[in-house]
């Protein structure tokens, strides 16, 4: 497993901007999927967007248009663009990664510690 760092998180306006980056202390082009998840007070976590090695991405339909996932492969950094905040999309952000294998397998892979956005005015 490699180990995830977020960044980025905070409080914003709705309607505002926020960019969070997954740093990742290994070779990202190791990793076959990028994932973004969210966790909201009382609610599950969810899958916001995904990201493949090959650069194939995949959105949940909330944030669809809205939000932009990316992967820098030189920098062994992941990115979630976040534009048009809206109060639900407040929640702990998490990072998670797959190998090949854990992809295959169906297991979780690797998680940062989680980074809060919170939109409110």
């Amino acid at each position: 497993q490699v180990q995830l760092v977020e960044s980025g998180g905070g409080l914003v306006q709705p309607g505002g901007s926020l960019r969070l980056s997954c740093a990742v202390s290994g070779n990202i082009n190791n990793l076959l999927v990028m994932n973004w998840y969210r966790q909201a007070p009382g609610k599950q976590r969810e899958l916001v967007a995904s990201i493949t090695r090959g650069g194939s991405t995949n959105y949940a339909e909330s944030v669809k248009g809205r939000f932009t996932i990316s992967r820098d492969n030189f920098k062994d950094t992941a990115y979630l663009q976040m534009n048009s905040l809206k109060p639900e999309d407040t929640a702990v952000y998490y990072c998670n990664a797959q190998d090949f294998f854990e992809y295959r397998d169906s297991r979780e892979g690797s998680w940062g510690q989680g980074t809060q956005v919170t939109v409110s005015s």
